[in-house]
This record gives C-alpha cells, structure tokens and sequence, in this order.
C-alpha cells in the first residue's frame, strides 16, 4: 500500500490551571476561533471547539502528521501566550499540565458536536470535574484522582 488513509476524530478536553474561571466573553469566541486555528494549521481539522469559564473542548480530525500529545502541546502553549496579550487580567493565564482525548466514532460526531456546542447550558448544574469523571466513565479510562487535578 503506498499511501496512508487516516480517519481519527479525537474529543480533546483540558482546563485553567486549577480550573480557575478565567474564559468569560469576549475573549471566549476569540479563544475558541484561536485554539481552531492552531488546530487547522495542524492539519487537524476542526469540526467544533467550545467549553466554560475553566475549560475547553475540542473536536477534531487527527491528521497522520501529528500525535495527539504534540498537538495539544502546540495549542496550549501558542493559546496561552496569545491570551496573556489580551490584558492584564490574563496575566496569570495558564492551562493544567495534562489533558485528556477520547476517540470519537464517525457515526458519532453530531453527538460530540452538540455536546460541545451547549456546553454553558450544561454546565448550568455540573461542575468541570463531575463532567471528566464521567467522561472517563463513558469511555472506560482508568484513572488516579491524586494525579487528576492541577
């Protein structure tokens, strides 16, 4: 076979560090647009990105070019210095160390999408880490809660 054929979708999910609620209009669809972006120049294409005052979340299409790892490394670290730009009370910006990433079934994508896209309405009665949880739980990951909040 002399060519690659690639079709991964990855749910990428990280918070502030220590979840601090610091993405707040108007920065938040700046932000979401940014985070896309690096994303896209990545080769990744995105098919929704969203989240809460702590988080984000991303969906995407992995491409074959780049792992996982280093592309939410090229994210979070362009991201992070462009919001420090954007004034003073970002100052003290930063994203947690780790993340996490879920495989997301083509046949599941709408799902994924609307979930991400009513992400304020969701987390009108659910805390950040009560999401996680239960997204390691609807994925089967086996976690340490000593290693899971930074």
């Amino acid at each position: 076979m002399g060519h690659s054929y690639i079709k991964n979708y990855v749910h990428i999910v990280f918070s502030t560090k220590y979840r601090q609620p610091f993405i707040y209009p108007p920065v938040e669809e700046e932000l979401h647009a940014y985070l896309g972006g690096i994303c896209n120049r990545l080769d990744c294409a995105v098919l929704k990105v969203g989240g809460y005052t702590n988080h984000v979340h991303i969906l995407c299409h992995l491409s074959k070019n780049i792992a996982v790892a280093k592309l939410v490394e090229e994210v979070k670290s362009h991201s992070s210095k462009w919001i420090k730009s954007k004034g003073q009370e970002y100052e003290q910006f930063y994203w947690q160390n780790g993340y996490s990433s879920f495989s997301v079934n083509p046949r599941g994508l709408d799902r994924v999408v609307t979930y991400i896209a009513n992400q304020h309405a969701h987390h009108a009665g659910t805390m950040y880490e009560q999401e996680l949880l239960r997204l390691f739980k609807e994925n089967s990951v086996d976690y340490d809660e000593r290693w899971l909040w930074d």
